[in-house]
């Protein structure tokens, strides 16, 4: 395993926060055992552990049922639970500012079809394809702007832009500058899919804002990821870890390297962090 060492000592980080696709769950989307006994390990050794996913708030309770009781950061950022699927915060976006997000990127960028993500359901426009939800999402089907109307009950967490023949990087780039400083642009999957939440929304935000109230520090946090929706929370935390699958944009911001999640690699740390001494923990 190629390192990037940390001056010793480092203390036992309090936190844990892992990326879920392509970093904690092996590629086929499964949990190892091996994983499953390292948090469990983890937990037992009082380091809290946060799920930090772009999965919407309605994959929430299969995550808990498959993986255990965990907080959970979902949407990139938008939503906060705790271990007994509680919502704890809740971040969403402006439905004025993602309706003009819409009719900039559809003049920027022609054939572009959009999805929505509320608190506990899913919307998208016909066109957006199927491959990219659940079998058992809640759908609503219309136009984007329809989709985006304030209705009772309905928070709008995650707007999703895909294109059918752009590649990734031209469509993001194009995204993004649509986009501006009117939201957060992101990608996560390798495809031509494009994420948007709320102006500073992000995984790091909730994270810190989350790990802050509960008086543990940044450099006390080790998070784990393989995209570049991850990041801002690896920029964010004392011991950041890029998995060897990761996007090459991880691995140059990271600080550390870990195996592959097909390697176990969240789980490789984990017991070293829990076989260590507290206080002199060599986190790379």
């Amino acid at each position: 395993m190629t390192t990037t060492p940390l001056s010793p000592p480092f203390p036992r980080p309090k936190l844990v926060a892992t990326d879920l696709d392509g970093t904690l769950l092996r590629s086929n989307g499964s949990l190892s055992e091996r994983t499953r006994s390292a948090l469990e390990a983890a937990k037992e050794a009082g380091i809290r552990i946060a799920l930090v996913t772009g999965r919407p708030p309605r994959c929430v309770p299969a995550l808990m049922e498959s993986i255990g009781r965990h907080f959970v950061i979902a949407a990139n950022g938008a939503a906060l639970y705790a271990p007994d699927g509680t919502a704890m915060q809740i971040s969403p976006m402006r439905s004025d500012a993602a309706t003009e997000l819409v009719a900039r990127l559809r003049g920027a960028v022609p054939g572009v079809s959009f999805a929505v993500e509320y608190e506990t359901a899913y919307g998208r426009e016909p066109d957006y394809p199927s491959w990219s939800f659940g079998k058992d999402a809640v759908e609503l089907i219309g136009p984007a702007e329809d989709l985006l109307t304030p209705a009772p009950g309905r928070h709008v967490l995650k707007l999703l832009a895909h294109h059918p023949t752009l590649p990734l990087d031209v469509f993001y780039e194009q995204a993004r500058r649509s986009a501006g400083s009117s939201a957060e642009t992101t990608h996560s999957t390798g495809l031509s899919l494009v994420e948007f939440s709320a102006p500073g929304v992000t995984k790091a935000a909730m994270l810190l804002a989350w790990s802050g109230g509960l008086g543990i520090g940044t450099d006390e946090i080790a998070a784990f990821g393989d995209m570049p929706n991850d990041l801002p929370m690896l920029r964010a935390v004392g011991a950041s870890y890029a998995m060897a699958n990761a996007h090459p944009d991880v691995v140059r911001t990271a600080r550390c390297r870990t195996p592959s999640n097909d390697e176990d690699g969240v789980a490789q740390a984990l017991e070293r962090f829990v076989a260590a001494p507290p206080a002199d923990v060599t986190l790379c």
